[in-house]
């Protein structure tokens, strides 16, 4: 008992003796001027030496939320309603609006459906009538009426009986009406060898637990004991800084392309439809084209052409076609290739990187370069678990003249290794920009299953020789980077990696491969 005395803080003192006359920690707080968190603390310590237990209750609070407060002062809206068809019947739904200043369209809308659920009004022909009903309803106060005017200030709900509890639920589906707090009281108890330690006596002041200059000079420290201190105690867990856990990721992915040997491409979200379609031979009248799939600006709506002898060869490709091509056989337009939207691939990047290396040929006259790009991305998708209309994609790219299928192949494989899935397959698959194509499944070795990642090929000529002036080959990727990373972090929503929960940012593995 004397050895768990010396490691006894001041503050862990002063809770022993309180809890006697009071068991609440909130309440225990205020006896003792002491911050909440202080106190808490305490009594966690206490906790870990045995010395009390903790138990908490859950309390739900009731409270009038905006609406709810101003229509206890100026009266429900239903009943202004109701009273102003009294007033003006037979009166059609338009000129009540008109002449019910006091209410917007939200209020008479609902007014309107719970009028005629309870009975109170009939609608013949567009006009509104009240029924004999109405006045009854009028002069008595409703259940909601009483219940809110009970719950004024605040209400425990475990107060409630089961009728108001109903009425509650009713109150809770109007907008802004109700709001419910949860309360949590924390209570504790001495258990027995805390109280056989304050009947044998402790003593905040006989202890201490810094040694200052002060405690030196007045010679304090001769007639006190030092507290001890337990290296076996709990502490709180501390979780270092460090960068967001995506962008961990996205930084180690970017390292791998670099020791690759390539560099890096930016561009702009927003771009026109030029680049994010037309260059890559997208027909204008795509699907993808299309507002369900694609996000398209409003306020910026178009852009501008870059210059007129790539617009040109793009023209060309689509309306007649390049070498053994036909092209798409129709009348292609500028005013749509100037539509912007935000990218919905990192393609764009590759596209535009393609025609900036047209003039810039080797000692052979050789076009070559390796680029890759990790960027966000915009799709007009349904979010769920598994999709967000926002995403990062790994995009890359190989222009040299030697270049071939099983060089694209051997990249990839690479890539995914070193990103944590040593075993990647390849499927035959059909994209509208590359020829030969493939779609990139990789194994989880947790869940035992190929999961599909994105595609990959050979950029077509209708893409390369528009844009670089020769049928150069361009080995191609862009699969998607998000749902590599998701088992890392034993993530099984795809919404998680965006959400900014403190507590999964703080507890976060570090990326290590």
């Amino acid at each position: 008992m004397a050895n768990i005395k010396d490691t006894l803080s001041s503050m862990e003192i002063k809770v022993l003796k309180a809890i006697e006359n009071e068991t609440n920690v909130n309440k225990l707080a205020e006896r003792l001027g002491s911050e909440f968190i202080e106190v808490m603390r305490a009594i966690q310590w206490l906790q870990n030496k045995g010395l009390i237990t903790i138990t908490h209750k859950i309390n739900e609070i009731i409270r009038l939320d905006t609406n709810g407060i101003k229509y206890l002062e100026k009266g429900f809206p239903e009943k202004k309603l109701l009273k102003t068809i009294i007033k003006k019947q037979p009166i059609s739904i338009k000129e009540i609006k008109d002449a019910t200043d006091e209410l917007d369209d939200a209020e008479i809308n609902v007014s309107f459906g719970l009028l005629k659920s309870k009975g109170l009004i009939n609608i013949d022909k567009g006009l509104i009538k009240a029924t004999d009903k109405a006045k009854e309803f009028l002069i008595k106060d409703t259940p909601e009426e009483t219940l809110i005017k009970e719950i004024k200030e605040s209400k425990d709900l475990s107060k409630l009986d089961k009728t108001k509890q109903k009425i509650l639920n009713l109150l809770k589906k109007r907008k802004n009406f109700i709001k419910i707090e949860v309360k949590k009281d924390f209570f504790v108890e001495l258990t027995e060898k805390a109280k056989q330690l304050v009947a044998d006596g402790i003593d905040e002041d006989g202890i201490i637990e810094q040694l200052t200059p002060q405690v030196i000079r007045s010679g304090a420290w001769k007639k006190k004991k030092f507290k001890r201190y337990d290296i076996k105690a709990k502490v709180p867990r501390i979780n270092g800084g460090k960068r967001h856990f995506m962008q961990q990721a996205i930084d180690y992915a970017k390292r791998i392309w670099l020791d690759l040997g390539f560099k890096e491409m930016e561009g702009n979200l927003v771009q026109t439809s030029f680049w994010v379609f037309d260059a890559l031979f997208t027909a204008q009248d795509h699907p993808v084209r299309e507002m369900q799939d694609t996000f398209f600006l409003a306020d910026a709506e178009f852009g501008n052409l870059p210059d007129k002898d790539i617009v040109k060869a793009i023209k060309k490709s689509h309306e007649e076609g390049v070498g053994n091509s036909k092209g798409w056989q129709y009348s292609w337009s500028e005013d749509e290739a100037k539509r912007n939207v935000l990218r919905t691939h990192t393609t764009v990047l590759s596209a535009q990187t393609i025609y900036s290396l047209k003039k810039l040929k080797d000692r052979e006259g050789n076009i070559k370069g390796k680029y890759f790009a990790i960027g966000r991305n915009f799709r007009n998708e349904a979010v769920d678990w598994s999709h967000l209309f926002e995403f990062n994609q790994t995009e890359g790219i190989v222009i040299d003249p030697k270049g071939n299928f099983r060089e694209l192949l051997g990249y990839l494989k690479q890539f995914f290794s070193k990103m944590g899935f040593p075993d990647a397959r390849f499927r035959p698959a059909f994209f509208s920009y590359t020829e030969p194509s493939v779609e990139i499944d990789v194994w989880h070795p947790v869940h035992k299953k190929w999961l599909e990642i994105g595609g990959a090929g050979m950029f077509r000529p209708e893409v390369t020789i528009p844009l670089l002036g020769e049928d150069t080959p361009v080995l191609a990727w862009g699969p998607g980077f998000d749902r590599i990373i998701l088992d890392y972090y034993n993530i099984n929503d795809i919404r998680d990696l965006y959400k900014n929960d403190l507590k999964q940012i703080a507890e976060s593995r570090i990326w290590f491969k």
